[in-house]
C-alpha cells in the first residue's frame, strides 16, 4: 500500500513491546499522530488528557482486559473508533466485542496491510459520523425559528392540538393562507413526536415541475432520465424513521399522487426506473392554502389520497381574524431595545394583512432598515400599512386622509419658508434630513411646489 500521509489520532494498546512498536512506526511514516499504552489503565490515562479517533486494543492484558476496556473508552470517549485484535479468534468474543462498540476485529496473526486497512475504514466511518454531527449542528441553529406566538383563541386551540396530536403517528393536514405559519406548526408537531431526535425533511410542491417532484420525493436510479448521471435517494429515505412535510400538497399532479398513496398505505416506494422495493417510516404532515374538498369535488385531488393525508385536520386563521396577537408579534420580532410609536402600531393593527405574518415580518424588517435612533414610526412603514384607514370613522374625528394632507400642507410650507435648505427644513420639523427625504417622497412633494427652492 503507497504511504498516504492521514491526519489521524491512533492509539495502539497492547502488552507486546515489539509488537507496538512495529505498528506504531508504520503508521507514524504514514503521518498517524500515535500514542502506545501497554495496558489498559496507561490507556486510560492518555484518554483522559487526549481525543482519539481510532483506537487498537489487544483482546488478553494483564490486569484489564480488552473488552473491559473498550467498554470503559466508549463512555470516555464515545466518537473514537475501537479495534479488537484477538489471539483466539471465538466468535463469541468478536460478537461481544461488537456489541461493546467495536468498529471491527482482527484475529492475530495478520498482515500489516490488513490492519491498516481496518484502520482507514475505521477512520472513514469516524469522519463521517462526525460530519453528520456537525450538520445536525449546524441545521438545529440554521432552521427558521419554530417559536409561535399568539394568545388569541384561533392560537390556544391551535398549542392545544399541538399538545395532543403531536406525540401520536398520524398524519395531519394543515390548512391556512400563506405566511400563517404552517411550516411552524408542522416543526412543533415534530418535535413534540417521538420522532424528533430523527430528521424532519420538507418539500414544497408547488415549487417543483412534476417530473423533479417525483424524483426529489423516490429518488431515482442513474440512467432512469437524461440527466440522472447517479443514482439518488429521494426525500422519503432521507426522512425514514422521521417526518417528512409536503407544502402545498394540492399542487401535487395526479401521478405522484398514486405513488404517495402506496407509501402511505404500506410504507413501500421505488425510485424512479428501479423495480426494486423500498421500506421506509415516515410520518406524513401535509400543508395547503387550498379547499382540499374543493379540490376532491372537482376531480383534481384523489379522494382516498386526501383520507390519507387528513386523519386529523389543523386550521390556521389568517392574521385579521386574530388582531389581538398583532402587538405581541410585533414585539417578538423586533429587538428588545427598539421602540415603535403608537401611530405605526395603530396603522400595523389596522392594515388587513393579506400575506398574514410573513407579510408582516417582512414590513417590520423594511421599517428597521429606514428607521432612525432605534424607533419605527408611521413613515418607516410600507405605504399600503401606513395609508390603512378604518372602515369607518367617529362623526367629528378627522381621517387618515385628512391628517395626512395637513402633514403635507406642513412640510411644503417650512420647505417653502426655508428656500429649499432641507437640512434647515428638517431642524425646524424636528426631524433629520434622511427622514425628511422619506416624506418627500411618501407624498410625492415636487420641485415645482417648491417655488423654483430646490
Amino acid at each position: 500500500m503507497s504511504e498516504v500521509t492521514v491526519d489521524m489520532d491512533l492509539l495502539i494498546v497492547d502488552d507486546d513491546a515489539d509488537f507496538r512498536a512495529t505498528v506504531a512506526r508504520r503508521f507514524r511514516r504514514r503521518g498517524f499522530r500515535v500514542e502506545e499504552a501497554g495496558s489498559g489503565e496507561e490507556a486510560l490515562n492518555l484518554v483522559q488528557r487526549r481525543q482519539f479517533d481510532v483506537a487498537v486494543i489487544d483482546m488478553l492484558m494483564p490486569g484489564m482486559s480488552g473488552l473491559e476496556l473498550i467498554q470503559k473508552f466508549k463512555e470516555r470517549q464515545a466518537e473514537c473508533e475501537p479495534i479488537m485484535l484477538t489471539g483466539q479468534g471465538t466468535i463469541e468474543s468478536a460478537v461481544q466485542a461488537m456489541k461493546l462498540g467495536a468498529y471491527d476485529y482482527l484475529q492475530k496473526p495478520f498482515p500489516l496491510a490488513d490492519l491498516e486497512s481496518v484502520i482507514q475504514r475505521a477512520y472513514g466511518h469516524h469522519q463521517l459520523c462526525k460530519e453528520n454531527r456537525q450538520l445536525r449542528a449546524v441545521l438545529e441553529r440554521t432552521l427558521p425559528s419554530s417559536e409561535m406566538v399568539g394568545e388569541s383563541a384561533a392560537m390556544k386551540e391551535v398549542f392545544r392540538l399541538i399538545e395532543r396530536v403531536g406525540p401520536t403517528d398520524k398524519a395531519i393536514l394543515i390548512q391556512g393562507e400563506s405566511g400563517t405559519g404552517k411550516e411552524l406548526v408542522a416543526r412543533a408537531l415534530h418535535r413534540a413526536s417521538p420522532r424528533a431526535k430523527k430528521p424532519m425533511v420538507v418539500i414544497n410542491c408547488a415549487a417543483l415541475p412534476e417530473t423533479l417532484l417525483e424524483s426529489e420525493l423516490f429518488g431515482h436510479e442513474k440512467g432512469a432520465f437524461t440527466g440522472a448521471v447517479s443514482a439518488k435517494p429521494g426525500l422519503f429515505e432521507l426522512a425514514d424513521g422521521g417526518t417528512l412535510m409536503i407544502d402545498e400538497i394540492g399542487e401535487m399532479p395526479g401521478t405522484v399522487q398514486a405513488k404517495l398513496l402506496r407509501v402511505l398505505e404500506d410504507g413501500s416506494m421505488r425510485r424512479v426506473g428501479s423495480l426494486k422495493e423500498r421500506r421506509v417510516n415516515v410520518r406524513l404532515l401535509a400543508a395547503t392554502n387550498r379547499n382540499m374538498e374543493e379540490e376532491v369535488r372537482a376531480g383534481r385531488f384523489r379522494e382516498d389520497l386526501y383520507y390519507r393525508i387528513n386523519v386529523m385536520s389543523l386550521q390556521l386563521a389568517p392574521l385579521r381574524e386574530r388582531q389581538e396577537d398583532i402587538p405581541l408579534l410585533v414585539r417578538h420580532f423586533i429587538d428588545p431595545d427598539w421602540e415603535i410609536e403608537p401611530e405605526a402600531m395603530q396603522a400595523i393593527q389596522r392594515y388587513a394583512w393579506p400575506g398574514n405574518v410573513r407579510q408582516l415580518i417582512n414590513a417590520l424588517e423594511r421599517a428597521k432598515v429606514l428607521a432612525d435612533e432605534e424607533t419605527i414610526r408611521l413613515y418607516d412603514l410600507p405605504n399600503e400599512v401606513s395609508r390603512a384607514t378604518e372602515e369607518e370613522h367617529p362623526a367629528g374625528e378627522l381621517t387618515d386622509t385628512a391628517l395626512a394632507t395637513i402633514e403635507r400642507a406642513h412640510i411644503v410650507e417650512v420647505l417653502q419658508r426655508e428656500k429649499g435648505n432641507k437640512s434647515r427644513a428638517a431642524g425646524s420639523l424636528g426631524i433629520n434630513r434622511r427622514s425628511l427625504y422619506r416624506l418627500i417622497e411618501k407624498f410625492g412633494i415636487t420641485a415645482d411646489e417648491l417655488s423654483g427652492f430646490e
